[in-house]
């Protein structure tokens, strides 16, 4: 039986990106969705040799097709901007939020508005919208809100939802999910210069910049990072969408993708495109946000709006039912012969780690997140980090396990609907690091892209029955290829079950660790 997710179905609110040029505004204006109406079309090889299309009709339809959404357009009118019209919206609508609008020669006001002015009027709208929603029986007090921005829509919200200065907190509180693809939360940074400078007003290009961010953001002057919620919204219900494909953004014919360098979308840094929040607890390390990595660039025909991999992740972030951790404990990274023997006489041995991780859920032809060296993602760790206690003082750091992924599953979103198990699977891959002894890069016997454990881990969650709660079933490719055969250990904790798998290479170099798997309900 399908579960009722009608509480979970709140009106969204799309919140587009930047527009530089008065020609970009104009075009912006232009189109009724602002791009969020924009598909794509992908080819894949069948095994017959014969290629096939997959068509995703954009964010926007699938929305209408999967959950009944509809917009707020009636014969040529915005319901929300006619006050005299008398019809209510439905509580499944999809809102445009048309920002620039307001700095159209066309519609508005011709000149450059600040963002605190467009995270104002963001606040009235979501009241606009609290307004005019028929909340079928429902008390009034229950009307939520969920956003979803991209590029410089997610600053816009978070002006709104952060600085104490904008808007008014009862409405704040309306938003109950914001969802945010390539945002540069801390900014965009170019390839010689640094953070955008704050001088470069023209088009507004010093959003950008983190002198500016700080204060449209409510942020003290002094901040080093400007990419925290600073307690203003709970980070777990804040999800980023962060793209890794630098070579498709096709903005300048590739001049900006070659200034924004490897390690972005090509135009906002992987690092920059997060947000966090305080810690839980004291002394702990920063709380990021739940994120996904996926190989798209910011916009363009390869964009991260229109593809698959971006609408799976929103729609089980907004509808899904089960949220999944996983981290990996490592306990052990062990040298090659060599390189060992020198360390034990005495000779300076330092490594770092580069860690790769792919999850997608079972029977899809998509990843959920995706961070592989070939693609400038995975995820990067010092000695120092992984084993503080062992490090020496100049290496040393606070204890930061690798974080592999953040998903989310749900139930009713199962591509293999005749099974009530929820399967997915993780590609782990661990690089053999480049050894540096005292100082001198270690070549001999080493070849570049070789792997101190390489496996695909397949997951099955199955429900809880009777009096047994969630299980997880695995198995590793190398030994079972596609199957799940043995149950993982499990500890209950009071919001979340763990599971623990062991992963283990005793050839040296080589590693051991355990791939910690957290799961928790979601929109209970």
């Amino acid at each position: 039986m399908a579960r009722d997710i009608g509480p979970l179905l709140h009106p969204l609110i799309f919140v587009r990106g930047y527009a530089g040029t008065e020609g970009a505004i104009e075009e912006a204006v232009s189109d009724p969705y602002m791009g969020f109406n924009t598909g794509s079309t992908k080819l894949r090889q069948l095994w017959t040799g014969q290629v096939k299309r997959h068509y995703f009709e954009s964010p926007l339809v699938r929305l209408m097709k999967e959950f009944g959404y509809r917009d707020a357009y009636v014969a040529g009118l915005d319901q929300l901007l006619d006050s005299d019209r008398a019809e209510k919206l439905p509580r499944q609508c999809v809102v445009i939020y048309r920002y620039y609008e307001r700095a159209s020669a066309s519609f508005g006001e011709d000149r450059q508005v600040t963002i605190e002015e467009f995270a104002e009027d963001l606040g009235g709208l979501v009241e606009t919208l609290r307004d005019r929603v028929d909340m079928a029986g429902r008390d009034p007090k229950e009307f939520r809100v969920n956003l979803a921005a991209h590029s410089m829509g997610g600053l816009i919200i978070r002006a709104f939802l952060q600085n104490d200065a904008i808007g008014k907190p009862e409405t704040k509180a309306m938003v109950d999910k914001v969802f945010t693809y390539a945002t540069p939360h801390n900014g965009i940074e170019i390839e010689m210069l640094g953070n955008v400078p704050s001088f470069l007003s023209a088009g507004s290009a010093n959003n950008f910049s983190r002198p500016r961010m700080r204060e449209y953001l409510g942020l003290p002057k002094d901040a080093e990072r400007v990419d925290t919620l600073a307690g203003r919204f709970d980070p777990d219900r804040f999800f980023c969408l962060i793209g890794t494909n630098s070579k498709d953004y096709p903005v300048g014919g590739g001049v900006v993708a070659r200034a924004a360098g490897p390690f972005s979308d090509g135009l906002v840094r992987l690092y920059n495109a997060g947000v966090s929040g305080p810690p839980r607890n004291p002394g702990e390390p920063t709380r990021w946000a739940p994120r996904a990595f996926v190989h798209r660039s910011h916009s363009g025909p390869f964009g991260i709006v229109n593809s698959e991999e971006g609408y799976q992740n929103l729609r089980r972030f907004l509808f899904g039912n089960v949220r999944v951790d996983g981290v990996l404990d490592v306990t052990a990274l062990t040298l090659p012969d060599e390189v060992e023997a020198m360390r034990a006489a005495g000779k300076q041995v330092r490594a770092s780690y580069h860690f790769e991780c792919i999850s997608r859920v079972r029977g899809a032809t998509w990843d959920l997140s995706r961070r592989v060296a070939a693609e400038n993602s995975t995820v990067f760790r010092k000695y120092g980090e992984l084993f503080p206690e062992f490090a020496r003082d100049i290496d040393r750091k606070a204890h930061a396990r690798p974080e592999l992924f953040t998903a989310y599953l749900d139930a009713d979103a199962r591509v293999d609907s005749a099974r009530a198990s929820l399967g997915f699977a993780v590609d782990i891959g661990v690089l053999v690091p480049d050894y540096v002894v005292d100082g001198v890069l270690w070549l001999k016997n080493h070849y570049a892209g070789g792997y101190l454990f390489r496996d695909k881990v397949n997951l099955e969650a199955l429900p809880p029955t009777g009096k047994k709660g969630w299980r997880l079933r695995y198995g590793f490719d190398s030994r079972t290829p596609n199957a799940t055969t043995a149950f993982a250990d499990c500890t209950e904790a009071d919001d979340h079950v763990e599971f623990r798998i062991p992963i283990v290479q005793k050839s040296r170099p080589g590693i051991e660790a355990t791939l910690i798997i957290s799961t928790r309900s979601w929109n209970s």
